[in-house]
């Protein structure tokens, strides 16, 4: 049996394997739930609307034209991005744009003082086979600090159903954040989120592994 952590790579492995299943991604999330009472000096002074990425800003995962592309567009938003550059990043037009700023990295405990800090969460990834396929295990992070998430659309991205604003162009980018922004604060929307990541856990993870098992095993018992 194969199993897999994205409907993606599920469907891959099917094409060579009867077996394959997608088991899902157990993600730690608890530390993203709690709101902090107060924000971090360096993102409290950036002004609202704050559109935000955590993480490694590497130019073989994240679309960089995409993100000065938003940015350009729309100079009234705050494009803020937490984690350490690779050599494209530091050499980008990005540095000579007002609002984006880059606040370099941080502790993996301090993350979640900054998602709290974000308007709406961004995930501009790249298409490529490296992503494609791949689990955003950050988005669960973001959505479960109620976070609104805009991210590029992929069969993987998929699983996030309605929580997710998903985009297939650059174009679609500023329409859905701008969406993202006005539906932000919208209680049942914020609850379902958080609900939605609270779900991905190790324990729902590990279940569908053995149902997986237990099909390979007795596939006429099902």
């Amino acid at each position: 049996a194969v199993a897999a952590n994205s409907k993606y790579l599920a469907d891959y492995a099917a094409k060579y394997n009867d077996h394959s299943a997608d088991i899902g991604q157990g993600c730690e999330v608890d530390e993203f739930i709690a709101v902090p009472a107060a924000m971090p000096s360096d993102i409290s002074i950036i002004q609202f609307p704050v559109i935000g990425y955590c993480g490694s800003l590497t130019s073989t995962r994240l679309d960089i034209e995409l993100i000065h592309f938003i940015a350009a567009q729309k100079p009234g938003w705050n494009v803020v991005l937490v984690g350490p550059e690779d050599d494209a990043f530091k050499n980008s037009s990005l540095h000579e744009l007002k609002n984006v700023y880059f606040l370099g990295s941080k502790q993996p405990g301090e993350l979640p003082l900054y998602v709290h800090a974000f308007d709406v969460c961004f995930n501009p990834q790249l298409l490529n086979q490296m992503t494609i396929g791949n689990y955003p295990r950050k988005v669960d992070e973001y959505l479960a600090a109620g976070k609104p998430v805009v991210a590029t659309k992929t069969t993987a991205m998929e699983m996030f159903g309605q929580q997710v604003y998903l985009c297939n162009d650059k174009e679609e980018y500023i329409e859905k954040i701008q969406l993202a922004l006005n539906e932000a604060k919208i209680k049942e929307k914020m609850e379902a989120r958080i609900l939605l990541a609270q779900s991905h856990t190790w324990e729902a993870s590990v279940n569908e592994l053995y149902k997986l098992i237990t099909k390979t095993i007795h596939p006429h018992d099902s």
